[in-house]
């Protein structure tokens, strides 16, 4: 398989980035530090944007009426105007990104679980929300792969938005190469398009075979967008399973009786959570390699990203067995 594209990921710059912590501090993320190598980071701390300083005093989400205010509790001062602006202005130049990192439960850069208050005063938290730079992001960006760095701990969470970045990553890297790259895009990535969902997926091919209705780039463009669609929801247990019974079935009649036992008993142990789908990719390709099978070879099912990533440990709480 050819070289994998190279993400651009905005981040949030206090991850790994510089020391601009509200205390100072830089936090070193072992996720971050491994994607370096692959991806292209655009570091960002929109506190420090608006002038407030590092280190400075913090800042919270306080409730008022229907209005989310951030402000600063030691200062009493009301900073919402500014990170809007600076959030509207900065997002609204954000072009050929594919994705976003952001601190989790920062009041500026978190996505959800921030800590709203209801006051500036000592007090409980009275709610949650997104952070106002993040909450930006997310309803500009949705459709691209967002996420915050704790979050990244978890291994299923992980292995989706990995899969989403380096897919949407590589589908912008094509475009310029207009309809024939898609196609081949289509082609490569067929049974992971199918894993997240087949309804998607057929809807998709018909775009394609009716561009004589609409034009080379307008179907593109419709592509692209039935493209972001597919990616809002995960592959599920059931439909990794159909799209490796789909793969399996190429080889079936190569294969021993006992052979296909051993593919159907470790798909049920998949089913039941007893084992992970990486033993059933891995079954699968080796078939593929025995026979010879390029179109299987090449699909991104079977590495939608660079497997050295998947090295990152964690507590394997999340780990979709």
């Amino acid at each position: 398989m050819e070289a994998y594209a190279r993400p651009r990921v905005v981040v949030s710059k206090c991850l790994e980035f510089d020391a601009c912590r509200y205390n100072g501090d830089v936090i070193y993320n072992d996720v971050i530090k491994k994607l370096i190598e692959y991806v292209d980071f655009v570091p960002v701390c929109p506190e420090v944007e608006i002038g407030l300083g590092t280190p400075r005093e913090t800042i919270r989400i306080v409730k008022q009426g229907e209005d989310h205010l951030l402000l600063q509790p030691s200062t009493k001062r009301d900073v919402t105007k500014e990170m809007t602006s600076f959030s509207e202005n900065y997002l609204a130049n954000v072009k050929d990104t594919d994705g976003f990192i952001l601190k989790t439960r920062s009041p500026s850069c978190g996505i959800k679980e921030v800590k709203v208050y209801a006051s500036t005063e000592k007090g409980p938290a009275i709610g949650h929300a997104s952070g106002l730079f993040g909450g930006k992001v997310t309803e500009l960006f949705s459709h691209l792969a967002v996420e915050e760095e704790g979050r990244l701990n978890n291994f299923t969470i992980r292995d989706r938005f990995y899969t989403k970045l380096f897919t949407l990553a590589s589908f912008r890297r094509l475009l310029p190469k207009g309809l024939d790259a898609v196609n081949e895009f289509h082609k490569k990535n067929y049974y992971l398009l199918m894993a997240y969902s087949k309804p998607t997926l057929k809807v998709m091919n018909r775009i394609l075979k009716n561009v004589h209705e609409i034009g080379e780039e307008k179907t593109v463009e419709v592509y692209a967008k039935a493209l972001h669609k597919l990616f809002n929801r995960a592959a599920r247990n059931d439909s990794n399973r159909s799209v490796a019974k789909e793969i399996f079935h190429r080889f079936k009649h190569k294969l021993t009786v006992r052979e296909v036992a051993f593919f159907e008993e470790l798909l049920q142990k998949y089913a039941n959570k007893k084992e992970p789908f990486s033993s059933i990719t891995t079954l699968l390709k080796s078939h593929a390699i025995r026979f010879d099978d390029h179109e299987v070879l090449q699909q991104t099912f079977f590495a939608p990203y660079p497997e050295i990533l998947l090295e990152i440990s964690d507590s394997g709480k999340g780990r979709d067995y």
